[in-house]
């Protein structure tokens, strides 16, 4: 008799010319003998000619100078983003007025997310200003490498550093298998002892050496035991950088109204914080089709759909999870202390 599971093949096989990463819930993907003879290693190669193509056509949305910086580190830095005043109002709302939350607790970091689709954006002009920046939203599509409408949300991260459980994501790691963006507007000044983002400069290009590093990686990914890893999120050690020829995670410390944009195909982590810290940010995220070779607007382009993908995925999975890492918390203000 057949296994059940075999009759979801084709299911699996349509998630190998998508964004489907995780090793673990695609028995196609995580198929040693299947990445032996490059399955990994060819997915990777024709999402990142196919990204390459999309920037070409996006790079005109982007200033000059801010391309150069981002070719060469894989992220860029703006300062001052918003007026004075408006920052100032931005984040007075923040620390004053409940919002909508939910929680998620990775061991020594809670993440508090709030979704800024029409509704609270009514009470947080000054973030939807950011949102319609047509400079700001050019860069993360270009280092996307898509013309999609980003995922945006307040987030809220706090670390609380004498718990016993390490957070898996100051383990330095590329998010998925091709470029894929984030942005975060700190609405905070964030120094060295602050738990700052760090970037591998330069390390969001395929080189030969990442390739081959990725090509290995995959051989075992199915069966380690880092569950983050085993699911797509490859995680690295400091003497892989050094075999790729990569320099060391550079800590992005930064003033309050600075913004960053970084592709998350490159090595990223949050810096371990030494003693507790809240950090409150506007984050957006961007990630599609990596084989499309569309760079043009999508879906989550469309109006009514644009402003609420973050309700939209989350009333998602509360309807089909039995269980789900995001709780959610009520009406909380972002600078509140953690609920879960």
């Amino acid at each position: 008799m057949i296994s059940l599971d075999w009759l979801k093949t084709p299911i699996w096989a349509a998630g190998l010319v998508g964004g489907t990463k995780s090793f673990l819930k695609n028995p196609l993907l995580g198929d040693p003998k299947l990445n032996e003879r490059g399955l990994h290693r060819t997915r990777i190669s024709l999402a990142w000619r196919a990204a390459e193509r999309r920037r070409a056509i996006l790079a005109q949305r982007v200033d000059p100078d801010h391309r150069a910086a981002f070719d060469r580190d894989g992220f860029v830095i703006l300062e001052n983003v918003l007026p004075e005043a408006d920052f100032d109002q931005l984040v007075e709302t923040l620390r004053t007025r409940p919002l909508p939350a939910r929680e998620m607790r990775q061991g020594q970091t809670v993440t508090r997310m709030t979704p800024v689709g029409p509704s609270v954006l009514r009470d947080l002009p000054a973030a939807e200003r950011v949102i319609d920046d047509r400079r700001i939203r050019g860069l993360i599509q270009y280092a996307a490498s898509t013309g999609g409408f980003p995922a945006w949300f307040i987030q809220t991260v706090i670390a609380e550093p004498d718990r016993e459980t390490p957070d898996p994501q100051t383990d330095v790691h590329a998010d998925t298998f091709h470029p894929t963006a984030k942005l975060w507007l700190f609405l905070q000044d964030v120094g060295e002892d602050d738990g700052p983002f760090m970037y591998v400069p330069g390390s969001h290009r395929l080189t030969p050496e990442r390739l081959a590093w990725e090509h290995r990686t995959s051989l075992t990914a199915r069966d380690d035991p880092r569950l983050h890893h085993a699911h797509g999120s490859f995680r690295v050690r400091p003497h892989e950088l050094a075999e790729m020829g990569l320099p060391e995670p550079r800590k992005v410390t930064v003033k309050a109204n600075t913004l960053v944009v970084a592709d998350t195909f490159g090595f990223h982590a949050r810096t371990p914080s030494g003693k507790p810290t809240l950090r409150m940010e506007l984050h957006a995220h961007l990630r599609q089709n990596p084989f499309s070779p569309w760079a043009g607007p999508g879906v989550t382009s469309l109006p009514g759909i644009n402003r609420r993908q973050v309700d939209l995925f989350l009333a998602y999975k509360d309807f089909t999870a039995r269980s789900f890492i995001w709780k959610d918390v009520g009406r909380v203000t972002a600078n509140s202390p953690p609920h879960i």
